[in-house]
């Protein structure tokens, strides 16, 4: 069941509903990740819509406005198959988003003209990639989780990185899954083992701090 779960209300009981965060951002040493906001997942026509990705859009856009400014690491990424490398995903799923599928595009409601876009294949935006190799010349030391889905790439994609030693912070009204059972299994899981959980705002409020010192 698809719902449109993350109004102001729930972000706020959520929020009071899951444990503060264990450790600071230090916004200066992070890496933004903005995962598979892809029209597949963003087009109301589209199978595959998340109707509470719609309301994670400006926030993510504020965000990606924040890192560019400051010059600091910013990862898209973006989920293509094909036929050889779906392995799992085309068994389960049944369906593929290929390279020459018209709605495999990161939205164009996002500037990704700054940033390091990652085409990935699996859940895990560290599997068979360089992205890990690209936050160790980046000094990157803690990730910050935002776009779709809260409860696939972004959960695995959370625990994928702090197994490899990065800060994990997850964003509480920065992701969306098809409903808030969803959300809040994941949230409750990597919360207690393996997550910061945050609300937007608090990262973008990091910006005013750091451009005063």
């Amino acid at each position: 069941m698809k719902t449109r779960y993350l109004t102001p209300q729930n972000i706020k009981k959520m929020q009071a509903d899951f444990p503060p965060p264990r450790r600071k951002l230090n916004l200066m040493r992070s890496a933004l990740f903005i995962l598979d906001m892809q029209d597949f997942f963003l087009d109301v026509d589209s199978h595959a819509y998340i109707p509470s990705a719609q309301d994670i859009l400006p926030k993510l856009k504020k965000l990606r406005e924040t890192y560019a400014n400051f010059g600091l690491p910013l990862v898209w990424t973006r989920h293509l198959n094909t036929d050889s490398d779906a392995a799992n995903m085309s068994r389960w799923w049944r369906d593929i988003i290929t390279a020459e599928h018209p709605l495999s595009r990161i939205s164009s409601e996002f500037d990704t003209s700054y940033g390091k876009i990652i085409e990935k294949t699996q859940y895990d935006a560290f599997y068979k990639t360089n992205l890990e190799e690209y936050l160790q010349k980046r000094d990157v030391e803690q990730i910050v989780i935002s776009g779709v889905m809260t409860h696939l790439c972004c959960e695995t994609t959370a625990r994928s990185a702090f197994v490899r030693g990065f800060e994990v912070f997850f964003l509480i009204d920065g992701t969306a899954a098809y409903n808030e059972d969803y959300h809040r299994a994941t949230l409750r899981n990597l919360g207690y083992g393996f997550a910061n959980l945050l609300l937007c705002d608090e990262i973008l409020s990091l910006k005013h701090q750091t451009s005063a010192s």
